[in-house]
């Protein structure tokens, strides 16, 4: 009886594994691909990804705003346009959704997060229905966080203090902007994709065209 027993409890452990894998997309780019895991603590976002990605909706679509130190931004469909009628970091969906913020995730290097309007006019800092942003960001020493903190504040435990003091990040925007995923593949290509020529508005000269797909 008990070979039975084992066999079906290390089954039930494997079906109960394989249900907690986060869900993974990856975003192809002319420069390569990066693939990105998506966090079920924060299921409005991580569906809504899903959806889009489903939808084919960001097939076409640029990053059209990248900065050297700081992030990688896509997901406006104005930038499938040849000639846009409005301009490129306006557009989405026709929807925004409600912010998730967590402690656990905050804006490491690989960072996926959610772009949004400003407090000014998004006051309960609600997240564009469609654009994201990849975190780059800088390594800053115990000083510098100890400065933002201090600003924000906040307090960073162990974990963002390691990770901004070693890899890097933007601790500056930490619960003010949804961080629903990370990088996991791929990380390189950011540094990479950021650094490309740009124009005055940071849209890069050459296009850097994405597709999204599921990762199965």
């Amino acid at each position: 009886m008990k070979p039975i027993l084992t066999v079906v409890l290390a089954f039930s452990l494997s079906l109960l594994a394989h249900s907690q894998e986060r869900v993974k997309v990856k975003i192809s780019t002319n420069y390569g691909d990066i693939v990105a895991e998506l966090y079920d603590e924060t299921p409005i976002h991580r569906d809504n990804f899903i959806k889009l990605v489903k939808d084919s909706f960001y097939n076409g679509t640029l990053f059209h705003r990248v900065i050297p130190g700081f992030m990688i931004q896509g997901g406006d469909p104005v930038s499938k346009e040849e000639n846009p009628q409005q301009s490129i970091g306006n557009g989405g969906p026709g929807y925004t959704l409600p912010a998730e913020f967590n402690k656990k995730f905050f804006h490491k290097k690989g960072a996926l997060a959610a772009a949004r309007m400003g407090d000014a006019v998004n006051p309960k800092k609600e997240s564009s229905g469609s654009q994201f942003y990849i975190v780059e960001g800088q390594v800053y020493d115990e000083k510098t966080l100890t400065m933002f903190a201090n600003r924000m504040g906040v307090t960073f435990n162990k974990e963002q203090q390691k990770a901004y003091s070693t890899i890097g990040g933007t601790p500056h925007l930490d619960a003010n902007y949804t961080v629903f995923g990370e990088v996991i593949e791929g990380l390189e290509l950011i540094s990479k994709i950021s650094n490309v020529k740009r124009d005055k508005n940071n849209l890069p000269l050459e296009k850097v065209v994405m597709k999204v797909s599921l990762v199965k």
